[in-house]
């Protein structure tokens, strides 16, 4: 007898501990809630502020790393973020979405100042020197190496295509793969933004 009431308590517990867990909405991009990447930055924005990610703490930050000459991955990310944040109507006041250049040869602060708002105003296009850069992108796992051509632009960046997005408190909680829709991009904003 017993051993029967433990059964059903156990089972009770667990039950509710499943009950607990389904209510809460996953993300739909990657959870990495707890993993430790980067530092804090410091790196110099489009209008010449020194910026670092506790800057921005009491916003939602989604970080992606890109240049202005990318063909493809960067400005489909940027649009895409800038609808995610649409979709959000004010609640977009406290979403943060900063552009890391990969390629601060090219892109000077005035180039970002171009590039980076005309998705959205409230964007941020951040950069460094060539050894900044470096230690951010090594800091944060991103991928880049430069690819010499015979275009116009005499070469391109292949490069890591994800955004990483932090909390309100400045912790990294997802990961968005290339080519999330902005629904979703919304959606995981929208969990953080209710936390």
């Amino acid at each position: 007898m017993r051993s029967l009431v433990l059964v059903i308590l156990l089972c009770g517990l667990l039950g509710c501990s499943a009950k607990q867990q389904s209510s809460a909405a996953p993300f739909v991009g990657t959870d990495v809630s707890g993993a430790r990447l980067g530092d804090d930055l410091g790196l110099v924005d489009h209008n010449g502020q020194l910026r670092h990610l506790s800057d921005f703490k009491g916003d939602v930050v989604a970080l992606f790393f890109g240049y202005t000459h990318c063909p493809d991955v960067c400005p489909t990310t940027m649009a895409d973020l800038a609808k995610a944040t649409r979709l959000l109507g004010a609640r977009s006041k406290s979403v943060r979405v900063l552009f890391v250049t990969l390629d601060p040869a090219r892109d000077t602060a005035e180039v970002l100042r171009h590039y980076v708002p005309s998705f959205d105003p409230g964007f941020i296009g951040l950069r460094g020197d060539e050894a900044g850069t470096k230690k951010v992108a090594q800091d944060f796992k991103i991928f880049y190496s430069r690819q010499e051509s015979a275009s116009k632009a005499g070469y391109s960046l292949d490069h890591s295509g994800g955004v990483y997005i932090f909390d309100k408190k400045g912790n990294l909680r997802v990961y968005l793969n290339f080519g999330q829709k902005p629904l979703d991009i919304a959606h995981d904003f929208k969990l953080l933004l209710d936390e």
